[in-house]
């Protein structure tokens, strides 16, 4: 936690260590290697901009990562391969309230926990200051949806939210750290 005038400040770029990954923040020198890890279509078919894939799209997605200010880059263990990224935005201390999302894994990754473990990894965290944890998903995101529901959260509504400065339909889920 960083002190600003004696009002704390969290730290939205932790270093964490799971059992099936380790996230550190995002630097500019991870872009080829991150790139890599979502070149495969499969990865974006499910999301709104499912041409993510493509280097050009994906330079945008990690310019407005490397800005956001809580971009994690998702690292394997022991080889340290990049294999995905996360962010934490929108923190809003008024409700004690921030957004996951963003995320992606190499799809060797799926079904094997890693996400379950980032997403614990994440929420640990955020539940340092945060009441409440949000995630916006497209609605044509069955994948994630059902991750969401997997680690406990439900879905509070359905709203228009700028995706790269364009408005966006989104489910919004959210998970309370008393309900934890």
């Amino acid at each position: 936690m960083h002190k600003t005038n004696e009002i704390q400040v969290p730290d939205w770029q932790p270093v964490l260590h799971g059992a099936r990954v380790h996230l550190r923040p995002l630097r500019a020198a991870d872009l080829d290697a991150l790139h890599a890890a979502a070149s495969d279509p499969l990865i974006w078919a499910q999301h709104s901009e499912r041409d993510r894939h493509h280097r050009s799209v994906f330079e945008r997605f990690f310019a407005g990562a490397m800005t956001c200010g809580g971009a994690l880059v998702a690292l394997e263990p022991d080889a340290g391969r990049v294999i995905g990224s996360s962010r934490f935005y929108d923190w809003n201390p008024a409700d004690r309230s921030v957004v996951i999302g963003y995320s992606f894994l190499s799809r060797d990754h799926w079904g094997d926990g890693t996400n379950r473990d980032m997403k614990r990894l994440m929420l640990d965290h955020a539940f340092r200051w945060a009441r409440m944890v949000w995630f916006h998903v497209s609605p044509g995101n069955v994948r994630s949806q059902k991750a969401l529901e997997r680690i406990g959260a439900t879905l509070h509504d359905r709203q228009m939210v700028p995706v790269g400065g364009v408005p966006s339909e989104r489910l919004i889920y959210r998970i309370d750290r008393a309900a934890r």
